[in-house]
């Protein structure tokens, strides 16, 4: 049965080398997490609380490696009590402080744009359930990008010089450590298509068997005899057909839908690009899986959805392929994770005077939209289980009673479907006990979008 995950059991075994300050640092989690979109001058209970908040962010006690360590090691416990394929999502969103030029260590994320970068990486369940951060990081760049190639721009460069090592060093800190029997899918999207993170997990594979990718293409590459990947795999025949519930894309203002896609599916030995050549400590050579999906039919004025996916696990059939593409929908939580981390916990209103202590907070309320996306995505695989798994017996009583209007409990739980529409009955009533308060800001950030 699924647990949701609670504040202070997600940081068991911290350590800041002072009780004092792990206590606080538990308390302020519950705080923030119990009004995620609130300032915490909002959200604390009074005004000493927010002072405390602030003395807590300004210690030098407060170790966010600490931080991160603890709660990835909580995710490796729920990814081995899964017992089944786990999805390590990768990706990076831009956080927008224009308006706080000074803001200590600000940097750029665009060519005009004041802000920074944050890479994370997420562990998801095959059946998609958010089990929490194996790794997150933070860059930006001291001056703005003017898109400007000149020559020197155009050599080849070190991986470790260039802002795409994050890709590689994300899989390499986030497998760092795992235990030998978790099966892990690396799962990027096009921007992760870098024959230098394929080289890094196929290099891992001799260490750990069970570290494979999953990734979108992006580069139509030159294989061993001289063909083009894409070219090639388009010019197959249709081995078979799929429905899919496609996602929402909210650039291009394409709703929801349903979709059949006409899959295809070959292995090839793709080459080193040439580009590459100097450096020969990268494979020669990978053999790559590729499969295609493109959408049959797609609405009037919609462009088709086509997929490339790329991965070093063997697929043997339509079957095998159709797997892989479902697995590949579940990169979306990460986007689901950057949402909630927005809008959810309006990380760019932040007005802290220093990047440190801001990307310190974004780490903070990323632990917070993890258990966001955890109980909204249990309750959208399991409605039918029991409210006892989100509230107390005294919580789910008295949130029956305030959403119903009545002074009498039910006598036995009612399910998780039926306390989510108790929960959006409401607003954010004071009567509501801390968790079930707690648990009313976080499915209703789940639930709307």
């Amino acid at each position: 049965m699924e647990k949701v995950y609670r504040i202070g059991e997600e940081f068991e075994g911290l350590d800041f080398n002072s009780s004092r300050l792990e206590k606080r640092f538990i308390k302020t989690m519950e705080t923030l997490a119990g009004q995620p979109n609130k300032s915490i001058w909002s959200c604390s209970e009074n005004r000493a609380e927010a002072k405390a908040i602030y003395r807590l962010l300004s210690s030098d006690g407060l170790d966010r490696q600490e931080i991160l360590r603890t709660h990835r090691e909580a995710t490796i416990r729920r990814m081995i009590d899964t017992e089944e394929t786990i999805l390590a999502v990768q990706d990076t969103t831009s956080l927008n402080y224009n308006t706080q030029e000074k803001m200590e260590g600000i940097g750029y994320i665009s060519d005009k744009t004041l802000g920074v970068n944050i890479h994370s990486c997420l562990a998801v369940t095959t059946e998609g359930l958010v089990l929490g951060l194996l790794d997150q990081t933070s860059y930006n760049r001291e001056q703005p990008n003017n898109n400007i190639r000149t020559h020197d721009s155009k050599k080849v460069r070190l991986l470790e010089d260039k802002e795409s090592y994050r890709w590689v060093k994300t899989f390499e800190t986030s497998t760092a450590g795992l235990p030998e029997g978790v099966k892990v899918i690396n799962v990027c999207d096009r921007e992760g298509d870098m024959y230098e993170l394929l080289d890094a997990i196929e290099s891992s594979t001799q260490r750990r068997p069970t570290d494979l990718f999953l990734i979108r293409v992006a580069q139509n590459r030159i294989t061993v005899d001289n063909q083009r990947v894409l070219d090639a795999i388009r010019e197959k025949q249709c081995m078979g057909k799929v429905e899919i519930t496609i996602p929402r894309d909210s650039r291009k203002n394409v709703k929801e839908r349903k979709g059949t896609l006409q899959i295809r599916h070959d292995r090839f030995e793709i080459k080193r690009p040439a580009i590459l050549n100097k450096i020969k400590t990268l494979k020669d050579s990978i053999a790559v899986w590729v499969v295609h999906a493109k959408e049959e039919n797609p609405p009037k004025d919609v462009e088709p959805i086509e997929w490339f996916l790329m991965t070093n696990e063997t697929v043997e059939n339509a079957e095998a392929a159709f797997e892989r593409i479902r697995y590949y929908t579940h990169r979306w939580k990460i986007e689901r994770f950057h949402f909630v981390l927005k809008s959810g916990c309006k990380v760019e209103k932040l007005q802290e005077r220093s990047m440190d202590k801001t990307t310190l907070l974004v780490l903070m309320y990323s632990v917070i939209a993890v258990l966001i996306l955890n109980m909204t995505y249990i309750a959208r695989i399991h409605p039918d289980i029991s409210c006892t798994v989100f509230f107390e017996e005294d919580e789910w009583k008295v949130l029956y009673c305030i959403a119903n209007k009545t002074k009498t409990p039910p006598e036995k739980p009612y399910t998780v479907a039926e306390a989510i529409t108790y929960l959006s009955w409401l607003g954010g009533q004071k009567e509501l006990p801390a968790m079930a308060c707690r648990g009313l800001k976080l499915f209703g950030l789940g639930l709307k979008n």
